[in-house]
């Protein structure tokens, strides 16, 4: 037995017979004295040899999938969005910075006070962001830009995200979470070593929002922050977190053709999974996505259950590997045929929406069609938003496109009488069958926006890196051969 299985042996141990959630911080605002947080995962290396090196793999990949070219239809639904500008399938946890500083949604900020995105945008990227909120505190970390930070939070998302630095027990290390454990109706009573194994990863796979927040700082000045914060006040199900938006008149952004005040998921993966039968059994996200070695450890090449489906599914399948992964195919046919009936008919809702505005249409006529498109689109984007939901929980995921189906198709009724009643006849929407022509539908000036990044990436952004590594905050073999590609030209 190597050291790595006998010191997490101890610790799961002590941490199943302790029986409660451990809170890397004891204060949500950061007040309270806290452990150092040990944010380089090379720190880590020399007492933790095999995972360290497990932890590496996850920054093998050399694949950008553009998942605005595959589905073109986002464009649409996204207009006036950041996401619409660029989307790509998450990559392995090596890659949180460095895809967060290259996505076009991060914009290409000269200094530390530009650019369109708030600090919260770092909070799931790195373990660096509980290194500063315990030097800063909570509410200073979430006051300005994402450019404000981006020589310090540098670090890939690594082991200080899961463990506590000193007792290297995991913990929920975002406080965050635990605010949302406190304020959701699920009884939680002690959390049990299966449950802490899902929390652990929760943090960053949660929806949520950023609360404007107002606090006096240190230098008496008065400060917003915008903390982010989970919508778990009266449960995990969509319409759960859609009436808490709605209970606020939360908006994220208003839509660029059809102007309803829409709601952007984020990855509600946690509570998806909660409503599903591995949940409900006792499967924890490490079961599937870290299984256990020859050593008997968790995997800490954190990545996609079905490219290590022996391992991870079938000590508890009774199927063969092929008939397995025939089933998940099955799910995933099932789930992407709805996926995109919602996407089509609600793309397809919005044009008609614009075209509607054009024609004359009052607010009045158009407030109902405005509120369908809003909740059609955000059970949409709660299904699909979590990546792995049809595996996760694949009746609900089927049961919250088919309520986006049905709100979208109402939106459509509505603006074929609109449309009518403003001399539109057989209104055919313009084509958005490619990235292309659904960006220049939404407005998006991919060609501006691209130049602008090249030059942030060329600039700012490597002067970041140099004063990391100078500083001492970010080791210089962390990025040694880690793929640096994009889905936009370099």
């Amino acid at each position: 037995m190597n050291r790595n299985t006998l010191i997490v042996g101890a610790i799961l141990s002590a941490f199943t017979t302790a029986g409660m959630v451990s809170l890397a911080g004891a204060d949500s605002h950061g007040d309270a004295e806290r452990s150092p947080v040990r944010a380089k995962s090379e720190d880590w290396q020399e007492e933790f040899p095999d995972f360290y090196e497990a932890w590496r793999r996850t920054g093998e990949s050399d694949e950008i999938i553009d998942m605005l070219k595959k589905n073109p239809q986002m464009v649409i639904l996204w207009a006036g969005y950041g996401f619409a500008k660029d989307y790509n399938k998450a990559r392995g946890h090596m890659f949180g910075v460095l895809s967060n500083a290259n996505s076009l949604r991060t914009g290409a900020p000269t200094g530390p006070t530009d650019g369109p995105m708030p600090t919260a945008c770092w909070t799931c990227k790195s373990p660096d962001v509980q290194r500063v909120i315990t030097e800063v505190g909570e509410n200073e970390f979430f006051t300005g830009k994402w450019a404000r930070l981006g020589d310090q939070v540098v670090n890939a998302i690594g082991c200080a995200d899961c463990h506590d630095s000193e007792t290297y027990e995991l913990v929920v290390t975002r406080d965050y979470l635990q605010r949302a454990l406190d304020a959701s109706p699920k009884d939680y009573g002690d959390i049990d070593d299966s449950e802490i194994r899902t929390l652990a990863c929760a943090p960053c796979h949660v929806e949520y929002y950023f609360k404007p927040t107002e606090y006096t700082d240190k230098a008496g000045a008065e400060q917003k922050a915008l903390v982010v914060t989970l919508p778990w006040d009266q449960g995990f199900l969509a319409e759960e977190a859609e009436a808490y938006y709605d209970g606020m008149d939360f908006v994220d952004w208003t839509h660029g053709i059809s102007r309803a005040p829409m709601i952007k998921a984020q990855h509600p993966d946690y509570e998806l999974y909660t409503t599903g039968l591995h949940y409900s059994r006792g499967v924890s996200c490490s079961d599937c996505h870290m299984p256990e070695t020859e050593d008997g450890v968790p995997d800490h090449a954190v990545s996609n259950p079905i490219t290590h489906i022996k391992q991870s599914c079938l000590g508890c399948h009774d199927q063969t590997e092929e008939e397995l992964k025939q089933t998940l195919a099955i799910k995933y046919e099932r789930k992407e045929q709805l996926n995109q009936i919602a996407m089509n008919t609600l793309a397809t809702a919005h044009l008609e929406a614009g075209r509607a505005w054009e024609a004359g249409a009052t607010e009045a006529e158009m407030a109902e069609v405005l509120q369908l498109l809003r909740s059609g689109q955000w059970f949409w984007d709660y299904a699909i938003a979590s990546h792995g939901g049809y595996i996760h929980a694949p009746e609900e995921t089927l049961r919250v496109l088919g309520i986006a189906i049905d709100k979208g198709s109402r939106a459509r009724i509505e603006l074929a009488g609109i449309l009518a009643a403003h001399g539109v006849m057989n209104y055919e929407v313009p084509d958005f069958s490619t990235k292309e022509k659904a960006q220049q539908l939404a407005g998006v000036d991919l060609e501006k926006e691209v130049k602008a990044k090249i030059e942030f990436r060329n600039t700012l952004f490597k002067e970041w890196t140099a004063s990391a590594i100078e500083n001492g905050y970010l080791d210089p073999r962390q990025r040694e051969g880690l793929s640096d590609n994009t889905s936009y030209k370099k």
